[in-house]
């Protein structure tokens, strides 16, 4: 039984709708169209897309991959007439600036089309998403000119865009970058390096493409200090901003992956191409983060996407795939064996593979409409509050979300036995596919040192306080709750744990730094769990009332029962991580370096 894909819109719409009250967000200065039936429209519109356009060449992309022959990268048959569809849909547009011809609709409704579109071809998806990213980067440190000229070509989808960052020696450590950029006489420069791992480097979807790239200028100081970052396109364009003269960037090569083969990975080499500066000289790095935030966000929304698309296969493998009888005796007597659903382990695993993706969805979806109130909310204190919580949990979503994805597509796998590992029924794919979302836009180790090395040092811990106050306020209202008592008992000790952590940690850390890297990763999966803990509370807190008014009762009393399984089935693992997260550094550093 081949994988399936069908838009979770219903669960979209409670966590929207009911949890979130997206409607608070049409009250936000230039957000006023985006009404809870507008945003309905555009989803139903989006998930047609996904299921319809995308979802149908995701395995065949995937058998055929990109090819490259004499400097030119070929996407798979259908991606090209997909993504003429796309974008004459004005996907590409939507979270775009209206002042450059996008629709200007909230980065939330981005969050969940990022969502679907994940779900449906992952491959895909990277080029329109590397574009976004490009989009942000020169809009909030381009010159206007450069604004003019390069953002309604991004927003119509018919220029894209890549980071070029890593090098074939260096990756995480960008100050030691070589490639390099000599000023020109009329203001542009000229750069010359390599850039490896360019996500959508070189294809032919669109007839530009726009390379966002650090380099260093001659005088620049050593190290992060020292970089700058520069606009190359791969055409020049003319008078008319149509692509012109062909520029000194070209592809030498597209990488053979173990995922997402249907999207060009790419070796560029910059020959002295001409690029215009963005932002201001030796900055670039802060100018890129711009960028790479968005990018972590989006990579997390990856991770949900694919453990969205593994659980529904897996879940229609379990009611279709027969073998032996429940424990309890034949659930099914009128056929030969019972479906296998019914076999605990099974269930065990769908039932986490859906309780994560659940929480996920809340709680990407709860940062995705802060992200809003940060840019559009006209107070200042509480655009720098949302700001706050957006920074505090950007590390969290990438790595969890990501590694929940992996860990649910191998549950996909094993809900399939035998079956999973072969490639036509499409579950393995998923794995291979999510492998890489833990690797790029920093690896899940070093989401986790920002966490404990920048995040929670911040302003003496005012990220943190962002989340600590709010969630400590919600269990002192909820907890007289009767009904919400098999939430809110679970969540207040989990969270007391999670405090109690983060002040061990701090104390330990500035004594000795090898603490906190030792304690990072299962600390963020500690926070990320009491984070998803809070999610779940506070849908339960809604699902009880849409049962006490008799709406929908089958939907609400499912969720319930997925949240209990969350508190008594998954949040437990809290506590392992927070033995590990206190044990220390002194086992970890102990072996040296040649007794490995």
């Amino acid at each position: 039984m081949a994988a399936t894909y069908k838009a979770p819109l219903r669960d979209i719409r409670f966590v929207l709708h009911d949890v979130l009250d997206v409607s608070r967000i049409a009250e936000l200065p230039g957000y006023e169209d985006a009404t809870p039936d507008i945003v309905d429209a555009v989803l139903e519109e989006a998930a047609k897309m996904c299921e319809n356009e995308l979802f149908p060449i995701n395995r065949s992309g995937d058998e055929e991959g990109c090819t490259f022959e004499n400097g030119v990268v070929r996407t798979p048959a259908g991606f090209k007439e997909a993504y003429k569809t796309f974008i004459e849909a004005g996907w590409t547009s939507i979270a775009a600036d209206p002042k450059y011809g996008g629709q200007g609709l909230p980065k939330t409704l981005n969050f969940v089309i990022e969502e679907m579109i994940c779900s449906a071809n992952l491959a895909f998806g990277m080029y329109p998403g590397l574009s976004a990213g490009a989009y942000n980067a020169i809009a909030a440190h381009a010159t206007d000119e450069l604004k003019q000229r390069y953002l309604p070509k991004l927003g119509d989808g018919s220029w894209s865009g890549t980071m070029c960052l890593t090098e074939p020696h260096c990756g995480t450590d960008l100050g030691l970058i070589r490639t390099r950029a000599v000023p020109a006489d009329d203001g542009t420069f000229r750069v010359t390096g390599t850039k490896i791992f360019i996500s959508a480097g070189e294809h032919d979807l669109t007839e530009n493409i726009i390379h966002l790239v650090l380099a260093k200028l001659p005088d620049a100081p050593e190290g992060t200090r020292g970089i700058s970052l520069f606009l190359v396109p791969k055409f020049i364009p003319d008078d008319r901003n149509a692509p012109g003269a062909r520029n000194g960037v070209a592809c030498g090569s597209i990488e053979h992956k173990m995922g997402i083969k249907a999207s060009a990975t790419c070796v560029l080499n910059f020959d002295d191409a001409v690029g215009w500066m963005v932002g201001e000289p030796h900055r670039g790095l802060q100018a890129m983060f711009t960028m790479m935030n968005v990018a972590r966000l989006a990579v997390g929304m990856q991770g949900l996407g694919i453990g969205e698309a593994a659980y529904q296969g897996a879940v229609d493998y379990a009611r279709d795939r027969t073998s032996g009888r429940a424990l309890t005796g034949a659930k099914y007597p009128d056929q030969s064996a019972d479906p296998i659903i019914v076999h605990p382990d099974v269930r065990r695993n769908l039932l986490t593979m859906r309780a994560l993706n659940e929480g996920a969805r809340a709680l990407s979806y709860w940062i995705g409409t802060e992200i809003d109130i940060a840019h559009h909310h006209p107070d200042p204190a509480t655009r720098q509050a949302a700001d706050d919580l957006v920074q505090l949990m950007t590390p969290i979503i990438k790595a969890f979300l990501t590694d929940i994805g992996f860990d649910n597509a191998n549950r996909g796998v094993q809900i399939y036995g035998g079956h999973g590992y072969i490639r036509e029924h499409g579950m393995e794919q998923y794995v291979r596919d999510a492998r890489i979302t833990q690797l790029y836009e920093g690896t899940n180790g070093i989401q986790a040192l920002d966490l404990v090395g920048r995040k929670l040092s911040t302003g003496m811990g005012r990220l943190l306080r962002r989340f600590f106050h709010p969630v400590d306020a919600y269990i002192a209202e909820k907890k007289g709750d009767a009904a919400l008592k098999d939430f809110t008992g679970p969540l207040a000790k989990a969270f007391q744990r999670l405090q109690q952590a983060t002040a061990g940690l701090a104390q330990k850390a500035m004594a000795n730094p090898d603490e906190a890297g030792a304690a990072a990763t299962p600390y963020l999966r500690m926070f990320a769990l009491v984070a998803l803990a809070y999610m779940w509370t506070r849908m339960a807190e809604v699902a009880t009332a849409k049962i006490a008014v008799g709406e929908d009762i089958a939907f609400h009393t499912a969720k319930l029962k997925t949240g209990r399984y969350f508190m008594e089935q998954v949040l437990p693992e809290h506590l392992s991580a927070f033995a590990v997260a206190m044990a220390g550094a002194r086992t970890v550093m102990a072996l040296d370096d040649d007794e490995f």
